[in-house]
């Protein structure tokens, strides 16, 4: 990976009023590491947006501090306003350029996706998006790609060990047979299995209901030839105005 150069300036404004640094576009800075002494610094928020867009967290950045110094960093860390979503600080670590380093490093999935995906009969499911890699901070990548092209039939997948990247320099942390990415059924059998136990639950619950209705309704239902119930009481049949009593 290219070495990436970052200006940055010594930093004596701590505390609260750095809130004034970044009214003025500065972001305040630590840089740390193993057996080195921490230094606070600002860098320009322009500028370290574009870098860090250029290294991710795996790229060497050259933190060149005031007019000599320089320091071979990694961006270990940016805090972010939670309201704004803009960053407020950053975590800078000195790496000593000939010991190694564990670091995450992103699988990024390339190549042309098969038919059955494009018909929505099947996905292509990334199970693994990240590996730990171990290496030297000179050797470390920006990305693992993965050519997915081969991935053709429903259960085809991708490994660990099948994952193209110079093995004499990185070494990672995680089984050879473990899987990164495999084409799946767009429903598996599984999520079918759960779909009809559901199904078939509502059916059993519906039919429950409709039974429990239909017998209240014929508990309530008068019995042809007696007078309707009301308040739980029985109701005397009108008579007729020929029987009705005369005044």
């Amino acid at each position: 990976m290219d070495r990436l150069s970052l200006h940055a300036e010594e930093r004596k404004v701590l505390g609260k009023k750095v809130k004034a640094l970044r009214r003025n576009g500065q972001l305040p800075a630590h840089v740390f590491g193993k057996k080195v002494e921490t230094e606070s610094v600002t860098v320009d928020k322009k500028t370290f947006l574009k870098t860090f867009g250029e290294a991710g967290e795996t790229g060497l950045i050259d933190l060149k501090i005031g007019a000599e110094k320089v320091r071979p960093v990694m961006v270990r860390g940016v805090q972010y306003d939670p309201i704004s979503g803009e960053p407020i600080h950053i975590d800078f670590y000195q790496v000593n350029l000939t010991q190694k380093v564990k670091v995450p490093v992103p699988l990024v999935l390339k190549g042309e996706e098969p038919e059955s995906v494009k018909l929505g009969e099947t996905i292509v499911l990334q199970t693994m998006h990240e590996l730990e890699v171990e290496a030297l901070p000179t050797d470390l990548v920006e990305n693992i790609e993965i050519d997915i092209t081969p991935l053709q039939n429903i259960d085809d997948a991708i490994t660990v060990g099948q994952l193209n990247f110079d093995r004499s320099k990185l070494t990672v942390d995680a089984q050879e047979d473990e899987i990164v990415v495999k084409l799946a059924p767009a429903i598996t059998e599984e999520m079918q299995k759960q779909m009809a136990e559901e199904a078939a639950e509502a059916a059993a619950q519906t039919a429950a209901e409709t039974a429990a209705e239909v017998g209240e309704a014929g508990a309530e239902a008068p019995v042809e030839g007696e007078a309707p119930k009301e308040g739980g009481e029985e109701k005397p049949a009108e008579q007729s105005q020929e029987e009705a009593p005369k005044e």
